[in-house]
């Protein structure tokens, strides 16, 4: 793979990993390989560690306090990062809300959260999913109404988000509301709104996953009063704001980095069955299912790359996103299997939680748009079909 890549970017590569060896704590690296998540300590050290190296926001204008890098670098820190392993910068703060205050918010909006964000200084997650809604995230529900009675300066905002990440320790929630519920086209009535969690009326209840970890919550809003200078960008244009959103994540929607860990891992374990005995007939087999999916993922790297570097057309990137959850479930279903009856355990005493890993692992082809969601887009934007 390195043939894909410049001398000047395998010495950027070289220089991720000395800082990363330098500078992530073991206990931290420990947790991570073991399956677990980030705790909000875990995030904030990282992020601040990154964003005293100048490396907070891979994607960020340097006029902002990012980095200023090219797809190639962006692409290679995302790798190291995940194969260390190590945090990447935090998604919500630096790879959703950061660009989009950047292009569409006002300057005051600029001015006080971007030097919070980038140093983890405050925590955000993204309000947007609603029950009842699915896949079809236009038909949300959660109404802002300005109150003008009373002077017109804030929004009362009224409804229920669900499966909002890390809601019950973030700071702001970033929201999809709707502002205009006449609009004919139903994306044409949604804002795109800052809110305080701290603000009365916000209550988050939690959501335990099928791997028992609490990341997941319902988060209700109750006559909550948000002012009004924060609202990002203009009134009722907030579905092109969640367009963009969603399109800046292209930078790793498809994982590579977290699917080369993971393959790496593998390969560890089919060199301890050898070692450990086992017969090269029964060891050969699975090598040749970690090579075929290797394959996949050195495609699909390759694809990813093109597309950043402006060679395709990036309306198949919902191809990545899709391709890589296949993939991420494909090696660590491997994993699991080649770890025998240690793979069964859930609490994590004495080896690595891969019964957790493997039961998030199938959330994986849903967040962030389902495969089948992925597909249709597919279908209708490239093949024009129906």
């Amino acid at each position: 793979m390195d043939l894909l890549y410049s001398e000047e970017h395998k010495a950027f590569r070289q220089e991720v990993r000395d800082f990363i060896a330098a500078t992530l704590p073991g206990d931290m690296r420990q947790r991570l390989r073991a399956g677990g998540f980030a705790a909000k300590a875990d995030t904030e050290r990282w992020q601040r560690a990154l964003n005293q190296r100048g490396w907070g926001a891979p994607a960020w204008p340097k006029a902002f306090g990012g980095t200023g890098w090219d797809a190639a670098h962006q692409q290679i820190f995302a790798d190291e990062c995940a194969a260390a392993p190590a945090p990447p910068p935090h998604i919500f703060n630096i790879t959703m809300l950061g660009p989009v205050i950047i292009h569409f918010g006002s300057d005051a909006q600029r001015e006080y959260f971007l030097p919070k964000l980038l140093n983890a200084d405050i925590q955000v997650c993204q309000g947007f999913s609603e029950p009842g809604s699915g896949s079809d995230l236009a038909s949300l529900k959660t109404a802002a109404v300005l109150d003008v009675e009373n002077g017109g300066d804030e929004y009362v905002v009224n409804g229920q988000k669900i499966w909002t990440s890390q809601a019950h320790y973030a700071d702001w929630v970033f929201a999809l509301v709707r502002t205009d519920p006449n609009a004919v086209k139903k994306q044409a009535g949604i804002s795109f709104m800052l809110i305080d969690m701290k603000s009365p009326g916000v209550t988050v209840r939690p959501i335990i996953s099928i791997d028992g970890r609490h990341s997941l919550n319902e988060v209700f809003f109750d006559n909550v009063r948000v002012p009004a200078a924060n609202l990002v960008g203009e009134e009722n244009k907030g579905w092109d704001y969640a367009k963009f959103l969603l399109g800046h994540e292209r930078a790793y929607i498809a994982g590579i980095g977290r699917n080369k860990e993971r393959v790496a891992c593998a390969k560890d374990l089919l060199a301890k069955l050898e070692a450990d005995g086992h017969p090269m007939s029964e060891v050969a087999g699975w090598r040749g299912r970690v090579a075929l999916i290797e394959a996949d993922l050195h495609a699909l790297e390759v694809t990813q790359l093109r597309m950043h570097g402006g060679h395709a057309d990036m309306k198949l990137s919902p191809m990545l996103k899709a391709r890589g959850s296949e993939i991420f479930q494909a090696i660590t279903d491997v994993i699991c299997r080649l770890s025998g009856l240690e793979a069964l355990r859930a609490d994590g005493v004495g080896g690595p939680t891969l019964t957790k890993s493997f039961l998030y692992s199938r959330a994986v082809s849903i967040f962030g748009g389902s495969t089948e969601v992925q597909k249709n887009i597919l279908s209708a934007t490239v093949l024009s079909l129906p």
